[in-house]
């Protein structure tokens, strides 16, 4: 098993796991030309992808997904919360009503199989309608991936404890936040219990979920406002000195990473 960020923030957001020739698209936030460029970029087509999974409605994840979909016949698996929403907000735009080939499923739903991938969902508190993240299991490792989550809860621990590779989000630095350009209502928003982690935050379930098979961890969905690259890789060294560790950008892909 394999992933790419092909572009993680604010901006835009959409990963690609693949296993024994399924590719997976989580999230897309970009509009088609630009996916279709970041997709080529790592040598893969549009129609070689095998589904689109969305992990909520907010438009840097989701943006993008119907007109993917229907150019290309692809498969789009999200819960019914967030589809119900995508078509009331993006879908008016987008034309998310008229995906053919949708599978809604339960945040709480225990596992989900797409080719030769098995996702787990895990419900996470954020302010969407029914939002999870996933872990990704096939060829016998695992890819933990925690973004736009403002509590670290249990069920959220639990799940990524067996990872081999984590995609996790460390958002803010809480000092820069507060001083930052953000009005005070949306500093709430991103500070608050469900908005996103902080570099704190996202310190503390590392520590939480750390073992000795993890072996990469790629920090994603970093504030270009509240946050800073020595911030965070300051944090995640408190609690490991031998993760692999890595920083997914906005502008620019990963290339592939080996789990």
């Amino acid at each position: 098993m394999r992933f790419a960020v092909l572009g993680s923030g604010s901006r835009g957001n959409a990963t690609l796991v693949e296993c024994d020739g399924t590719r997976v698209l989580l999230d897309c936030g970009f509009p088609l030309r630009d996916i279709e460029q970041r997709l080529a970029a790592i040598d893969v087509r549009p129609d070689e992808l095998t589904a689109v999974v969305v992990t909520h409605e907010h438009g840097d994840h989701v943006a993008g997904v119907p007109r993917l979909a229907r150019r290309y016949g692809l498969e789009v698996w999200a819960t019914p919360g967030t589809w119900k929403v995508t078509c009331a907000s993006v879908g008016r735009r987008a034309g998310a009503e008229d995906v053919q080939r949708l599978r809604l499923f339960p945040s709480h739903a225990r596992r989900l199989r797409i080719g030769a991938l098995t996702l787990h969902p895990i419900p996470v508190p954020h302010d969407a309608r029914e939002p999870c993240q996933f872990v990704f299991e096939g060829d016998g490792r695992r890819l933990g991936v925690l973004t736009d989550a403002g509590t670290v809860t249990p069920r959220m621990c639990d799940a990524l404890r067996e990872c081999d590779a984590l995609l996790l989000e460390a958002n803010h630095d809480p000092e820069l936040l507060r001083s930052g350009p953000y009005p005070p209502s949306l500093q709430r928003r991103v500070g608050g219990a469900f908005g996103h982690l902080s570099n704190a935050q996202a310190a503390a379930l590392l520590e939480r979920v750390h073992h000795r098979r993890l072996g990469k961890l790629l920090l994603s969905h970093l504030s270009q406002q509240n946050n800073r690259p020595d911030l965070v890789r300051s944090a995640m060294r408190g609690v490991s000195s031998d993760l692999d560790i890595s920083i997914a950008e906005q502008d620019s892909g990963t290339g592939w990473i080996g789990v």
